[in-house]
């Protein structure tokens, strides 16, 4: 099961600027780098990153920055990222193991007379993923173990034009699981991007 097809890809983590700033200067080290547990993290547990996408990331930043309300600064870490054992949910071998990982919950949720946890927000994007992140980390410590980080399409946000499917902020996101993924870290030019 593990994905023997290693690739390196830039990745950009966006969080507020002191964390940023010490995770450039080595004051944080990568294996401190604060990982993300919350029941509704898409792609379940882990450090995550949008892939070769700077400026997504400078968005997201500035909207946790907004939300907390103490004037807060936005960051942006950029990452060197080497996916060897990726559960990449863009190939339909792992598609596969996640829908029986799925059916497995679902079938002890029922057994136990609970129900599921589900996707829900306050748009079509369903921002908070509780029934995803639950299904993922089961499926990466039950079924499928051995994976240091989760990739996947998201299509977000409004249509570009009418009648397509793209949308304005699809991205891929990538949740590093294992910090030995992550190679090294550099300050992105976001004036560049």
């Amino acid at each position: 099961m593990i994905d023997s097809a290693a690739r390196i890809v830039l990745g950009y983590h966006g969080c507020l600027e002191p964390l940023a700033t010490d995770l450039v200067t080595g004051k944080v080290s990568i294996r401190e780098w604060p990982r993300s547990a919350n029941t509704w993290d898409w792609l379940g547990e882990g450090v995550y990153f949008w892939e070769h996408a700077p400026e997504r990331a400078f968005d997201w930043a500035k909207e946790k920055a907004a939300k907390s309300g103490t004037g807060a600064v936005p960051g942006v870490v950029g990452a060197v990222l080497v996916l060897r054992r990726c559960f990449d949910l863009t190939t339909p071998r792992f598609t596969g193991v996640l829908a029986a990982a799925y059916h497995q919950v679902k079938s002890s949720y029922e057994a136990k007379g609970k129900p599921l946890p589900a996707n829900r927000g306050r748009d079509a994007d369903r921002k908070r993923r509780e029934l995803d992140c639950l299904v993922i980390n089961y499926c990466l410590r039950e079924v499928a173990k051995g994976f240091e980080a989760v990739r996947s399409p998201f299509w977000e946000g409004d249509p570009i034009y009418p009648g397509t499917s793209f949308r304005m902020q699809s991205h891929v996101q990538i949740a590093v699981r294992d910090v030995a993924c992550i190679l090294g870290v550099f300050r992105p030019n976001l004036e560049a991007s």
